[in-house]
C-alpha cells in the first residue's frame, strides 16, 4: 500500500457532515480500504476487531443502541472509542447520541453523518479508497484515450511519443498524461493511469515548448484517469530485426503484477503514428470482441490450401 489517504479528503469526497468539530482532522489518514460495520463490538464482543478501518453505523446497528440501558451503552461507547478508530460515520443522516458525541470529542475520534442508505456509502467509499490506496508506480509514456481503449505509448526520449498524442488528440481522441503516467493497481485485472497533479493536462513539444492541451483543445479533449488495455513501443527502425506482420501470438509487458498486451512499432520516415495507434486500438477492441483478423486470414489460406489440395 501506498500512502495513507487523509481524513479532510475523505470528507470533502464523500460530502460528509463533522458532527465533532473539536477533533483536530489535520495529519490524520485512513490506510485501509475497507469498512467495518462494528454490530457485534455494539454486543461487547471485541475480538478481532479491525479498528484501523472507517466504522459505519447503519440502521441495524443504530436500532440496536436503542434498545441498550444508558450505562450499557456508556460502557460500549468508551470501549469502542478507546480503540482509537479513525472515524465513525452514521448513515441516513441518523442522529448519534449526545454523549457518544462527548465520549468521541474525548477520546479525539471524529464522527460524521452521510445522507446516504449504508450499502451505497459503503459500496461508494470502498470503491474510491481502493483506488487511491492501490500500489503505484511512475513511468515515463504518454497515456491517451482511443476510441475508449487506454494507450500507454511508451519508448526513448525524443522518439515522438508527444508529437503521436497531439496528433491523436487533433483527430479527437483524449489526453490522459504526457511524460510520467501514474500507474495503480486497483485490482489483479485493472491498471489504471493518471497524470500526477503539477504536469496534468501539459504536453511538452521539443522545439515549441509546454502546450495547455485543454485550454487549447477544450475539454472534450482530456481525460482524469483512464484504464490501461494496451501498450505501444516505439523504436527506432532496425534493417536486421524481425518484426511481427500477422499478431497471431499476443505479446506482454508487466506492470505490478498485471499483464498487458504490447505491441512494438518500429518508427522510420513517413509513418503515421497516429493511424498506426489508432488501427492498433480498434484491432484490440475487435480481439475483445471476439473477432481477430490474423486467426481469420490463417483460416482462409488453409481453407484454399485445403481445397487445392
Amino acid at each position: 500500500m501506498g500512502q495513507g489517504v487523509k481524513l479532510s479528503e475523505i470528507v470533502e469526497k464523500m460530502d460528509l457532515k463533522n458532527l465533532t468539530p473539536d477533533v483536530e482532522l489535520i495529519g490524520r489518514e485512513v490506510n485501509v480500504p475497507d469498512i467495518n460495520r462494528p454490530a457485534l463490538q455494539l454486543t461487547g464482543f471485541f475480538d478481532h476487531f479491525d479498528s484501523d478501518r472507517v466504522q459505519m453505523i447503519g440502521y441495524v446497528e443504530y436500532a440496536y443502541l436503542e434498545t441498550l440501558s444508558e450505562e450499557r451503552k456508556h460502557q460500549i461507547y468508551d470501549e469502542l472509542l478507546s480503540h482509537q478508530v479513525p472515524c465513525i460515520v452514521f448513515s441516513r443522516d441518523m442522529e448519534p447520541d449526545p454523549e457518544l458525541l462527548i465520549k468521541a470529542v474525548q477520546h479525539q475520534v471524529p464522527i460524521f453523518t452521510t445522507s446516504k442508505s449504508t450499502s451505497s456509502f459503503m459500496g461508494e467509499i470502498i470503491r474510491w479508497l481502493n483506488v487511491k490506496l492501490a500500489p503505484c508506480i511512475s513511468i515515463h509514456g504518454v497515456l491517451v484515450d482511443v476510441y475508449g481503449v487506454g494507450v500507454l505509448i511508451m519508448g526513448e526520449s525524443g522518439i515522438g511519443k508527444s508529437e503521436a498524442a497531439l496528433e491523436l488528440i487533433k483527430r479527437g481522441h483524449r489526453l490522459v498524461t504526457d511524460d510520467v503516467v501514474e500507474i495503480r493497481k486497483v485490482s489483479d485485472d485493472t491498471l489504471v493511469g493518471a497524470a500526477p497533479d503539477i504536469t496534468r493536462h501539459f504536453i511538452e513539444l521539443r522545439g515549441i515548448g509546454i502546450v495547455d492541451v485543454k485550454s487549447m483543445f477544450g475539454v472534450q479533449s482530456v481525460r482524469e484517469t483512464q484504464n490501461i488495455d494496451l501498450v505501444i513501443t516505439l523504436e527506432d527502425w532496425n534493417r536486421d530485426k524481425e518484426y511481427d506482420r500477422l499478431g497471431l501470438e499476443e505479446n506482454y509487458t508487466e506492470f505490478l503484477g498485471n499483464r498487458v498486451v504490447c505491441h512494438s512499432i518500429p518508427i522510420r520516415p513517413g509513418r503515421n503514428l497516429a493511424i498506426i495507434v489508432e488501427s492498433a486500438a480498434v484491432n484490440h477492441r475487435q480481439k475483445q470482441m471476439g473477432y481477430n483478423a490474423a486467426q481469420e486470414l490463417y483460416k482462409r489460406v488453409q481453407e484454399n490450401l485445403a481445397k487445392n489440395r
